[in-house]
């Protein structure tokens, strides 16, 4: 049996429907003698004074538990990561790749993961991304990108020291597999197994048409360096933190130390879930 005494709970505060499935967890675990380490905004949902700040919970919990959509998992991915709590998302969104529990199938999978289930733990790799003045570590992915009102920017991009293009477009998204569904997909990238060991460099609108997606060994170091001057350019981490990019920065992306614990649901393989969030089996 999985050993939690203490369960975080995040939230997406304006999801329907939130405040009914967050009494019904919680009720869940009290029932069990397992205690709530709620975020701010669930606390207030409930009435109860003592909640934390959301990056606060991962590191009080022994698991995390999300009710919203892959957004409101991202923004805790990287803590529960670091901590090793594992993450179970509850999807309250739309389509819900990492919040892949239905509300109908909360019960079922936790009773199967606080019995042990060690079949429902997906570990998923990070990224760990720096540049002069910022850093972070990514479960999706890393995104170099114009500004609104930007012409194409140039970068050179290198892979473990050597170089391999120099590249006019967009932008360029450096993703983990588990991000090969996210943005990576939507510029033309492959859809990657999340326990294939890579890491994808998908360039957004190249002005070179024979500029390909690239899937390279997750233990690569890949750098971008900006050539372009004079344009805004910014560089966001699982599209939530970042900063700007000037003229000869450069963002250094590689595997991170750790993994997270990606709780998934026990009636549906990886494949089901592509074919149910992508339409293919309509």
């Amino acid at each position: 049996m999985n050993s939690v005494r203490k369960a975080g709970i995040v939230i997406k505060p304006h999801a329907p429907s939130v405040e009914g499935i967050l009494k019904i967890v919680v009720e869940y675990f009290e029932a069990r003698g397992i205690a709530c380490v709620l975020e701010d905004a669930a606390a207030r949902k409930l009435g109860r004074p003592d909640g934390l700040e959301r990056p606060a919970i991962a590191a009080a919990s022994d698991l995390v538990v999300v009710l919203g959509g892959d957004g409101t998992l991202l923004s805790v991915a990287h803590h529960a990561a670091r901590a090793g709590v594992p993450v179970m998302g509850v999807n309250l969104g739309r389509l819900g790749f990492l919040t892949e529990i239905p509300v109908t199938e909360v019960a079922a999978t936790l009773d199967r993961f606080l019995g042990g289930d060690a079949s429902l733990i997906s570990p998923r790799g990070l990224l760990e991304a720096r540049t002069s003045s910022a850093a972070g570590f990514c479960l999706n992915d890393v995104v170099i990108t114009k500004g609104a009102k930007a012409r194409m920017i140039e970068m050179a991009l290198l892979i473990d020291g050597r170089d391999v293009a120099d590249l006019k477009a967009d932008g360029l998204i450096v993703a983990t597999p588990t991000g090969s569904t996210a943005y990576s997909l939507s510029a033309g990238g492959p859809i990657v197994h999340p326990q294939v060991p890579a890491t994808l460099v998908t360039p957004i609108c190249p002005h070179t048409l024979s500029l390909r997606p690239l899937a390279v060994p997750s233990a690569s170091t890949i750098s971008v360096r900006l050539l372009t001057g004079g344009e805004e350019v910014h560089v966001t981490f699982d599209g939530q933190r970042g900063g700007g990019l000037v003229r000869n920065d450069v963002v250094e992306i590689r595997k991170a130390p750790f993994e997270l614990q990606l709780v998934t649901s026990p009636r549906r393989s990886y494949y089901d879930l592509v074919k149910e969030k992508l339409g293919w089996a309509e």
